[in-house]
């Protein structure tokens, strides 16, 4: 099972980014996906969740209104859509597939916030 995720760079505040999340080795459509973020110093946290087929989502209240997680179960993708980011936004951001039994990671990638 691999993860890749893509699309992390350096942006100013207030600008977007569409960080995407690219996977292989495994049932795509049958793993619920998560997005998390860990900032220098700071603990893990889950910033976006997607139910398997796409149809339930979820957003940590410092995001809501802001990303939008979305996939493409014929893609094998899971994206993330980031406007209005702010300083505190920035992190490593990791992708995350979870089933009943099974959960996999990617190798992450940077996000920088700073003008």
């Amino acid at each position: 099972a691999q993860l890749v995720e893509s699309g992390g760079g350096l942006v100013q505040p207030g600008g977007s980014l569409r960080l995407s999340c690219a996977a292989s080795g495994f049932t795509f459509s049958t793993y619920g996906m998560r997005w998390y973020r860990q900032a220098p110093g700071k603990v893990r946290e889950l910033v976006a969740t997607i139910s398997s087929a796409g149809g339930s989502t979820n957003y940590a209240d410092s995001v809501k209104g802001r990303f939008t997680i979305s996939r493409d179960n014929t893609k094998n993708m899971v994206y993330l859509q980031m406007n209005s980011l702010k300083p505190d936004d920035t992190a490593v951001y990791y992708c995350n597939a979870v089933s009943m039994v099974r959960s996999h990671w990617g190798q992450g990638t940077q996000v920088t916030v700073s003008s």
